[in-house]
């Protein structure tokens, strides 16, 4: 009698799960950085005081923090429906790398771009979400 022990794989999908989620500390760190005087005894006050890269880098961590559960049901879901593994590592790949794009344009303000990197971030997602799809 033989036993076969099955490991889970952490693909590369997944470990793009981790990297978007971590995508919202660092805009933290970007919003916090620079400027003298951080309030950490009441961080969202002086937040909300902010203005110019500062308050974009804030607003991008937010977006993140908003962008974040959608990618990772979607992620699941295609693991779950049995998607082909390189065509979703590939999309994951691609919507962290957009993400990461979309808060470089964001901070750097420059609204069209940002917002045509959102849709397209919006749209990998959406197929990460259908390809486990028969």
């Amino acid at each position: 009698m033989s036993t076969t022990i099955h490991l889970a794989q952490f693909t590369v999908a997944l470990w793009c799960v981790l990297a978007a989620a971590l995508l919202p500390l660092g805009c933290a760190w970007l919003a916090k950085s620079g400027r003298g005087g951080f309030d950490n005894h009441d961080p969202r006050a002086w937040l909300a005081r902010q203005t110019g890269w500062h308050a974009r880098a804030h607003a991008a961590q937010a977006n993140s923090f908003e962008a974040l559960p959608f990618f990772i049901g979607a992620v699941i879901i295609a693991h779950m429906l049995g998607a082909g593994q390189t065509l979703l590592d590939i999309l994951a790949l691609v919507y962290v790398m957009l993400r990461i794009a979309y808060v470089g344009l964001y901070v750097a303000d420059m609204p069209t771009a940002r917002s045509a990197v959102w849709a397209g971030g919006f749209l990998v997602n959406s197929a990460i979400f259908l390809i486990g799809y028969r």
